[in-house]
């Protein structure tokens, strides 16, 4: 909208920037059942999905690229300094969107078999979780059932390392000792005294752990795993990133079901 001075813009209310700016702590998240995606590229992939787009929040001529919708939401044209102010990035993008947290459908071996699913076992970093969903997303898998101390898939850090692809991925916290058990499906878990994983047999389906980045699976999950597996070392690195380890096990579970 224009007068004869130039743009004017909605300008976000104090209760506003402070709804949102919360926004990037688990706690608000949770209580308001929100998250925050930014750049329209990132929100287009939401758009395309199955989560529910709340409002975004643009400035001057973004909109016509947003314009691909396919539910109802909510836009707000506001000045850069306001987007800026509700931002978690140092340099902005050009719209930022809130998106409804969904309510996944509880995961059983119905749902669960005929496929491979990640298990992430007290995972911690954001950047390697969203590392982790991106991977995920490119091999195919569909499921992340995370342990309940991993870190939040809505923490803005981790969307930002996703790239859009948390939009195609089920993330699930639960119990896993009682998932696992229940699941009754082949339990590959990532052990030093793991067999060769070159070597080894994934079948079509089952759960592939990984554990968290200092300690690994914890004692507990442990006696689940039904095939402890590992990736050989041939230099001297003392370990593994998690998220690259996540790579090459996905990576391995393609390779088989193309042979």
């Amino acid at each position: 909208m224009q007068d004869g001075y130039g743009p004017v813009y909605d300008m976000l209310s104090k209760s506003q920037i402070s709804l949102l700016t919360s926004l990037q702590h688990k706690k608000f998240r949770r209580e308001h059942g929100l998250f925050m995606v930014e750049g329209s590229k990132s929100i287009t992939e939401f758009i395309d999905s199955d989560y529910q787009v709340h409002t975004i929040y643009h400035t001057p001529g973004t909109a016509p690229k947003l314009l691909k919708l396919s539910q109802k939401i909510n836009f707000q044209e506001i000045s850069l300094n306001d987007l800026q102010k509700i931002s978690a990035l140092k340099n902005p993008a050009d719209a930022i969107a809130t998106v409804n947290i969904p309510q996944w459908a509880g995961l059983n071996h119905t749902t669960l078999k005929d496929k491979f699913s990640l298990v992430l076992d007290g995972v911690q970093d954001p950047g390697n979780m969203g590392t982790i969903i991106r991977t995920a997303d490119w091999f195919g898998i569909n499921n992340i059932i995370c342990s309940e101390d991993t870190v939040d898939a809505y923490n803005p850090k981790v969307i930002q390392a996703t790239m859009g692809s948390l939009a195609r991925v089920n993330i699930t916290y639960t119990n896993l000792a009682g998932l696992i058990s229940a699941a009754k499906l082949p339990v590959f878990g990532t052990l030093l005294n793991g067999d060769n994983i070159y070597s080894t047999n994934f079948g079509t389906e089952g759960l592939l752990i990984m554990g968290n980045e200092g300690n690994g699976i914890r004692p507990d999950i442990q006696p689940l795993i039904t095939k402890a597996i590992t990736i050989p070392r041939i230099g001297q690195a003392e370990s593994l990133n998690v998220a690259i380890a996540t790579a090459i096990c996905c990576s391995q579970l393609a390779a088989k079901s193309f042979k």
